[in-house]
């Protein structure tokens, strides 16, 4: 039972990115630690349960099964057990109603948004690339859709997402077509992106490094090449950056119009700043 728990957790969490720490990828941000407790504990919980079932089924088989020397009666037959019935329905109502409190409360804290933000970005999910509008800094970067050759090289041509290290982001998701999720399994958080709507997150990262992302919704023919780069930096070079999106003339902010072929919308309103350029 626990082994076969055990290989399908790893195939769910496959696509995830590199396991570490058991089977799930190490979490790079502040909130990650509360998703790996509750991942951890329902598994547990799931696994304890499964092992009373499966033994109590094995006792059943083992216990009440028929014997040469029986003579072919039937057992007592009762209609009911009211003791017994309550047991099996108050039990797994108290279960469930556990495992909905600590859910509930762990995604609460990871969607709330009261505290102020030191960086707050526009993420834009379109088929079947990204744009990203770094609102705080009045500057953008706009993604094409990448050819995934399997040739080396190939990940440059994706767009890449800067944000500075130990700095509270806030990402602002909005869709230009259809629905889309913005995933990056390193920070084991995902949110959809649902055309007009506008989702909202934050996350504070803990380390510097280089992630992946894609999108966790099945959006078209091409979900699957929906790729793009993920570089947490310290700040001077986060800095750099956004001073090198200015100098390639991204100033202002990439339109929210939501269409297909990006036609800028001068009358967005779905992100503070959204301008015509």
């Amino acid at each position: 039972m626990a082994a076969a728990a055990g290989l399908t957790s790893l195939a769910l969490t496959g696509c995830a990115g590199r396991v570490e720490d058991g089977l799930l990828p190490r979490g790079v941000t502040q909130g990650a630690e509360r998703v790996t407790t509750l991942w951890v504990g329902s598994w547990i919980a799931a696994l304890l349960v499964g092992a009373l079932v499966w033994g109590l089924i094995i006792w059943c088989v083992v216990a009440y099964r028929r014997r040469k020397d029986d003579d072919g009666t039937l057992p007592v037959q009762l209609r009911y057990n009211v003791p017994l019935e309550i047991l099996y329905t108050v039990v797994p109502v108290f279960m469930i109603a556990v495992l909905f409190f600590y859910t509930q409360r762990d995604e609460a804290a990871l969607l709330d948004t009261s505290a102020k933000p030191d960086v707050v970005v526009n993420v834009v999910g379109k088929q079947w690339s990204w744009d990203f509008n770094y609102v705080t800094q009045d500057t953008y970067e706009a993604g094409t859709h990448a050819q995934l050759t399997g040739k080396p090289g190939v990940e440059e041509s994706l767009p890449t997402l800067y944000l500075p290290v130990n700095q509270r982001t806030e990402f602002v998701l909005t869709s230009r077509d259809v629905i889309h999720s913005f995933w990056i399994p390193a920070f084991l958080q995902k949110l959809d992106m649902i055309p007009g709507k506008v989702n909202r997150f934050q996350v504070t990262p803990t380390q510097t490094g280089e992630f992946q992302g894609k999108c966790a919704e099945l959006c078209g023919a091409y979900h699957s090449q929906m790729l793009f780069n993920v570089k947490v930096v310290e700040q001077a070079e986060y800095d750099a950056h956004m001073a090198e999106l200015r100098a390639k003339g991204n100033e202002g902010q990439l339109a929210n119009g939501l269409n297909r072929e990006q036609v800028m919308n001068e009358d967005s309103d779905l992100l503070p700043n959204a301008g015509s350029n």
